[in-house]
């Protein structure tokens, strides 16, 4: 995968260079529970996924607007709505982006370490959104705000180990397309879903900046930090 053959300080550093296809386990199990949160929404009735995506999705206006609702809905959707997708192609795009970015990132970090990080970027995905449309009452579903902030992990360490000299380029261009694509439309695969793209930026920024708190100290010593741009 793209990105994958960073040589690695980490805790599951295991001495030979691994191929790229042999995903690290955390990666392996998020693609697969989003994958199997997806075959089962097949198996219900179009009624009961739309009370899924309502009860699961990350609705604004649920925290914003009048208290009311499900008191155990409102905590677990800003999770929850991270393992939902407006459809295959969605889930697909998700899922591979997830492969080539998160894998270096999760060899670098280890399990934990990653898990903790990839939730609480899409944690940090769903507040942006709420607080930039807060009256929306439009569910939003999708692993991209997370996966926006291993996208923004793994420019860091590459510019860690010296195989970036510049984020500023990579990562002017990806809001920039963020932004256009938020206000035109085009995202594919999004089953009539609204465009987070502010969610997206968010989860971005949240990568660039907090990836720092989750590297081991062990990596933190032994590697070189390039100057700042």
């Amino acid at each position: 995968m793209p990105f994958d053959d960073m040589r690695r300080q980490g805790p599951e550093r295991g001495g030979a260079h691994e191929r790229a296809i042999n995903l690290p386990p955390a990666i392996l199990w998020i693609i697969g529970l989003n994958v199997a949160v997806h075959l089962l929404r097949q198996l219900v009735s179009e009624s009961v996924d739309d009370q899924l995506i309502l009860e699961f999705g990350l609705i604004p206006v649920a925290y914003t607007g009048q208290p009311g609702g499900d008191w155990l809905s409102l905590v677990l959707a800003p999770f929850t709505y991270q393992f939902l997708h407006g459809g295959w192609v969605h889930l697909g795009v998700n899922m591979l982006s997830l492969a080539a970015f998160g894998a270096p990132v999760e060899r670098s970090l280890g399990v934990r370490r990653f898990v903790a990080f990839y939730l609480s970027a899409g944690l940090a995905a769903a507040l942006v959104h709420v607080l930039s449309f807060p009256d929306s009452a439009d569910p939003v579903v999708g692993a991209s705000g997370a996966i926006s902030g291993v996208f923004g992990a793994v420019l860091v360490l590459l510019r860690r180990v010296g195989r970036m000299s510049s984020l500023l380029p990579i990562a002017g261009v990806w809001i920039a397309l963020n932004v256009f694509f938020g206000i035109f439309g085009g995202t594919p695969g999004a089953g009539g879903q609204p465009v987070a793209w502010t969610a997206h930026i968010g989860g971005f920024i949240y990568g660039l900046a907090a990836i720092r708190l989750f590297v081991p100290r062990s990596m933190e010593e032994e590697e070189p930090r390039p100057p700042l741009d």
